[in-house]
């Protein structure tokens, strides 16, 4: 390895000042909204910008989850992500693996139909009356069902799995295993990076999805934790209080902060679990020699 000269450790030197000045800028707000949520009122209007809090408070959490149907809300699109996430995964999985294969019957009409439902759809008001048809209103099955399967999800793992080497199902069958058992025990084994990925798609969708419960649910005890979050940020009024007179006091920008590092964190929790399959190898110890 050759030794450095003095100007390209410099220009190293600037470069990796660039990426740390870079990386400062983008997790300041992060920073700032955490430091937000745990500061009183009175330091807030004092200081403005808070990035270490001289005093820690957790009024505006308590204020947070006391007082804005927080606990029921987190019940709900915890039933949305984890139901909804792995409903989505089986039909997808279950419509993407026979599309895969090029001798199924049918296979290019199929195909057709679900890029059709990619460009067209039948609209709110009609998807709205089918779902009053089917009783799904004022439900969290509401919230689940008409989302089941994306058809560009659907099109994404088809793709994956035609890219898988043929002859290892096919030696998988030549020693008995039916097609569900070659797709459990070998495709899907093989397949968890692009597994994974949409996991996380449809994970952070449902957890960020607010619109269909606006429109579909009018019962407030079924409203999942994005509504909740929008409703504080939207309708969050100063309290009357005199902040001068107590410290305990929560500012509007503490409760909005607060509610955006609790809906936030889980996915920020679970993004580095699901990373580590995104950079694996797709056949990694599948083939040897």
């Amino acid at each position: 390895m050759t030794n450095l000269t003095f100007g390209e450790k410099a220009g190293q030197a600037v470069v990796y000042l660039v990426l740390t000045l870079l990386a400062l800028l983008c997790l300041f707000p992060f920073v700032y909204v955490i430091a937000v949520s745990f500061t009183p009122a009175t330091e807030v209007m004092r200081r403005g910008i808070v990035i270490i809090p001289e005093k820690v408070t957790l009024a505006a959490y308590k204020e947070v989850f006391y007082h804005h149907g927080f606990g029921q809300a987190y019940q709900i699109t915890l039933f949305r992500t984890l139901v909804g996430t792995a409903l989505n995964m089986l039909f997808t999985v279950l419509a993407a693996y026979p599309l895969s294969k090029k001798y199924l019957p049918g296979r290019g009409v199929f195909l057709l139909a679900i890029v059709f439902t990619m460009m067209f759809s039948g609209g709110l008001i009609p998807t709205y009356l089918l779902i009053r048809s089917l009783h799904l209103l004022d439900t969290a099955w509401v919230l689940v069902i008409p989302t089941l399967i994306s058809a560009f999800n659907v099109i994404i793992v088809k793709g994956f799995f035609e890219q898988l080497p043929g002859e290892i199902e096919e030696s998988a069958r030549v020693d008995g295993a039916s097609e569900l058992q070659a797709l459990w025990k070998i495709v899907l084994p093989l397949s968890m990076p692009v597994l994974a990925t949409i996991s996380l798609f449809y994970a952070v969708g449902h957890w960020n999805s607010y619109f269909d419960a606006i429109v579909y649910i009018n019962d407030t005890k079924l409203m999942p934790l994005q509504v909740v979050l929008r409703n504080i940020l939207l309708n969050l009024q100063a309290q009357s209080a005199d902040p001068a007179a107590n410290t305990e006091y929560v500012s509007t920008a503490a409760l909005q902060m607060a509610a955006v590092v609790v809906t936030t964190l889980p996915i920020l929790v679970a993004y580095p679990f699901l990373q580590k399959h995104f950079t694996k190898g797709v056949l990694m110890g599948s083939i040897k020699g």
